[in-house]
Parts: structure tokens; sequence; C-alpha cells
């Protein structure tokens, strides 16, 4: 089993940049494909990146290649999201999941265990 916890979120002007943070618990931690997805009011929760557990494998949406970078740190039980040139339109909830298996996957029911997600809003 798997815990998460996502933290890094909050209010930031269109044009900066966040990072957020995902801890995860257990010692295996390094074993999980790690993801995030987002949830905007009113939308589908959708893909935002994943990586695969030694990082050698990384996916974003096409939306977010070139702004956001995911990265990991298994020392730390850590998955990071690094958002640049943010626009009002990523304001959501942002859920990092982990998913048990060894190859990265997009949809959301591929994930096993997910956090309790961090708002992130882009103010105009």
């Amino acid at each position: 089993q798997v815990q998460l916890r996502e933290s890094g979120g909050g209010l930031v002007q269109a044009g900066g940049s966040l990072r957020l943070s995902c801890a995860a618990s257990g010692r295996t931690f390094s074993s999980y494909v790690m993801g995030w997805f987002r949830q905007a009011p009113g939308k589908e929760r959708e893909f935002v990146a994943a990586i695969s557990w030694n990082g050698g494998s990384i996916y974003y949406l096409d939306s977010m290649r070139g702004r956001f970078t995911i990265s990991r740190d298994n020392g730390k039980n850590t998955v990071y999201l690094q958002m640049n040139s943010l626009k009002p339109e990523d304001t959501a909830v942002y859920y990092c999941a982990a998913r048990s298996a060894a190859t990265i996957a997009t949809q959301r029911r591929s994930y096993d265990y997910w956090g309790q997600g961090t708002q992130v809003t882009v103010s105009s």
C-alpha cells in the first residue's frame, strides 16, 4: 500500500511558476510509475505527466510539454511537478497517483493509489 500527499499548490499570476511535490509512504516507492493528473471545476480529471520507476521514461500531455517537468527522487520517496509559464487554464486541483506496473499509462483507471490533491490557481 502507498499513501500519497501533495504539497506546493497555491495562487500564482499568469506566467509564474510553481513546484508541486508528492511525498509517498512505503518502502516500495521506487517500483511504482508515478503520475500527475488535474481536475478543473466541472471537468473530468485529466492526465498531465508520468514518470517510470527510474525516470528513464517520461510522458506528458501535449499541452504541458515544454512548460511542465516531472521528476522523482526515489531516495526521498518524492515525485515533483515543476510548472512554468502558468496560464489561467492551468487552474485545477492537481493529484499525484501511483501505478503498480512497469509501464507508463495515461488513463486514470490505470493508477492504484491517489493523493488528496493540491489546489493550483492561476490569476490573469
